[in-house]
């Protein structure tokens, strides 16, 4: 299956890309992707699937665009 991932913010210098298709075997879920980027789990991150939020255990589809973005907090 095809996806194309997105990373904001400092998970770009982490992963080393900014946004970037995969094409990926077997069922793989948004968690698969953090393992897979080395993004820690201690690290808390909003992840969206076509314009919509997802939990981590949520399967991707092929074709799906994955956005992955650290929690910011401040004014």
């Amino acid at each position: 299956m095809k996806i194309t991932v997105k990373l904001i913010g400092p998970l770009i210098y982490s992963a080393g890309f900014s946004e970037k298709d995969f094409n990926l075997t077997g069922p793989v879920s948004a968690e698969d992707l953090l393992v897979r980027f080395n993004i820690g789990k201690n690290r808390p991150t909003i992840i969206t699937r076509n314009g919509k939020a997802v939990t981590p255990a949520d399967p991707l589809k092929d074709g799906d665009r994955v956005v992955i973005s650290p929690i910011y907090s401040g004014g």
